[in-house]
C-alpha cells in the first residue's frame, strides 16, 4: 500500500496538489518534506498533534521530514485563522520556546544521522535585505491573488484589518520552501488545511523560480465530535509539556473524549495497525471503554513515555475502581491547614481547582448534582469544606460528573 493512500486511511488528508504525481513520488522515492511551526508559546499542544503525527507516519514510511520552528515567521506571526493580529514576540522569548518545542519533537520523530532536520528559519529570513527581497521574491506575488486567500479575506472584511507586516507572511513561508528545495531538495510541504494557500504560493514560487514541480498536502482541522477544538478542555489547553499539563491528565483527556471521536483519533493518534483499530471498533456499549483505554494509553506512551502511561493507566484505575490506590498522579491542588481550618466554599474549590471555570458555574453543577467530595455528591451550593472533611488523610478528591477528578492536599 502506497504511503498517500495510508495517510489517507488514517485520515491525515484533506488537500494535495497534482495527487497522481504525488501519490507516485511517495511510492517509489524516499522525499523530503516539511511543516513549519511558529513558536507562539513554550510547548505544543494536542491541537498540533495532527501534523505531527502525519510527519511520524511519513518518516516511519522511509521518508525524511524537517521541522523548521519560525524564529523569522515568529516575529510577524501569521493571520490564519485569527480575527486579529497575533501577539509581537521577541527574538529572546522565540529563542526559549524553540529550545523547549525541540525536546517535544524528539518524542515523535528521529534527527539522527540524517533521519530528519530541525531548522530555524530564522538563519534565513532574519538578515533578508529587504530591497534585494522584493526585487527578487515579491515580483513573484499578485496582490490581488493574495488577498482572495481567505485567511487575508476573512481579516480584510473585519474591522480590524490586516497588518502590512502580516500581508508579507505568505512570501515568507514560500520563501521557506524555495531555500529548502535548494539546500535539501525538498519536494513537499505539509501543513494544517488553513495553510492551503501559503503552501501552494511556495509550490507557485519554486515552479516559477527553478521550473521544478514541488507538491502541497494538508490536513483536516480536527473538531471533536462535540464541535470542540481539538486539544480544548474546560480547564484550558492540553499542552505536550507536562509540566503544564500532567501525563496524568492527558492520559484523561484521551479516557474523556465523546464515544464517536474514539476510532477516528486511534487513527490519528497511534501508531497502532489498522487491523487492530478495525477490531477495537467493533466495541459497543461500556465495552467501547476499553478502546479508549488503549487510545489514551498509545497517545501517552508517544508523548511521554511508557513508564509514565503505565502510571497514568494504574492512578485511572485506581480512581475508577475506587481502590484509592496511587492517586499521587491526579492533577493536585495544595491547600493551607490554616485556610482549610476557617472553611472553603465547596464552589470555590471546584473553581479553584479548574473543574470549573467559575464559581457561577460550580455552583450551576453542584445544582445539577454533578458534583462530589469524596464520592459523595454535594448537596447544596452553600455547602463548605472543612478540615474534618479531609478524614485524617491529609486529601479528598473532588469529582465533577463521571470522569473529572481533582484532588486537594493540605500543606504547609
Amino acid at each position: 500500500m502506497d504511503t498517500l493512500h495510508i495517510l489517507k486511511e488514517r485520515g491525515f488528508v484533506k488537500q494535495c496538489s497534482n495527487e497522481g504525481a504525488l501519490a507516485g513520488l511517495l511510492a517509489t522515492s524516499k522525499i523530503v518534506f516539511y511543516a513549519g511551526f511558529d513558536p507562539t508559546a513554550d510547548s505544543l499542544h494536542a491541537g498540533t498533534l495532527v501534523p505531527i503525527m502525519a510527519m511520524a507516519n511519513l518518516q516511519r514510511a522511509g521518508h525524511v521530514p524537517i521541522v523548521i520552528l519560525g524564529g523569522g515567521t515568529g516575529l510577524i506571526g501569521d493571520p490564519s485563522g485569527k480575527t486579529e493580529m497575533r501577539k509581537i514576540m521577541s527574538r529572546e522569548e522565540i529563542e526559549r520556546n524553540n529550545e523547549k518545542i525541540l525536546k517535544q519533537f524528539q518524542h515523535y520523530l528521529s534527527f539522527e544521522e540524517g533521519k530528519g532536520f530541525f531548522l530555524n528559519n530564522a538563519d534565513w529570513l532574519v538578515d533578508l535585505h529587504y530591497i534585494d527581497f522584493l526585487r527578487d521574491i515579491g515580483r513573484f506575488f499578485k496582490v490581488n491573488e493574495m488577498i482572495r486567500n481567505e485567511g487575508y479575506r476573512l481579516r480584510l472584511e473585519r474591522e480590524e484589518g490586516l497588518s502590512f507586516i502580516e500581508f508579507n507572511y505568505q512570501l515568507l513561508q514560500a520563501y521557506d520552501f524555495l531555500v529548502l528545495f535548494d539546500q535539501y531538495n525538498c519536494m513537499l510541504q505539509v501543513g494544517g488545511d488553513d495553510q492551503w494557500g501559503n503552501i501552494l504560493a511556495g509550490v507557485d514560487l519554486v515552479r516559477k523560480m527553478r521550473r521544478k514541480t514541488v507538491y502541497a498536502l494538508t490536513f483536516p482541522l480536527i473538531e471533536t465530535a462535540t464541535g470542540h477544538k481539538m486539544g480544548k478542555t474546560e480547564a484550558g489547553t492540553v499542552w505536550l509539556d507536562p509540566e503544564k499539563t500532567s501525563p496524568y491528565d492527558f492520559y484523561q483527556y484521551w479516557i474523556n473524549i465523546d464515544d464517536r471521536d474514539v476510532i477516528r483519533f486511534l487513527r490519528l493518534f497511534t501508531f497502532l495497525p489498522g487491523q487492530e483499530i478495525d477490531e477495537l471498533a467493533k466495541l459497543q456499549a461500556e465495552d467501547l471503554r476499553k478502546a479508549k483505554e488503549v487510545l489514551a494509553f498509545e497517545a501517552t506512551k508517544i508523548t511521554h513515555g511508557e513508564e509514565e502511561a503505565k502510571k497514568a493507566q494504574r492512578t485511572a484505575k485506581s480512581v475508577f475502581t475506587g481502590t484509592g490506590e496511587d492517586l499521587s498522579l491526579l492533577s493536585t491542588t495544595t491547600l493551607s491547614r490554616e485556610r482549610v481550618r476557617e472553611g472553603i466554599a465547596v464552589a470555590d474549590l471546584f473553581h479553584l481547582a479548574g473543574l470549573n471555570s467559575s464559581k457561577s458555574e460550580a455552583i450551576r453543577l453542584i445544582k445539577q448534582g454533578g458534583a462530589y467530595v469524596n464520592d459523595k455528591k454535594v448537596e447544596s451550593e452553600d455547602g463548605v469544606i472543612t478540615e474534618k472533611d479531609f478524614e485524617d488523610k491529609d486529601s479528598l478528591l473532588l469529582r465533577k460528573g463521571k470522569k473529572q477528578y481533582h484532588r486537594l492536599v493540605i500543606g504547609e
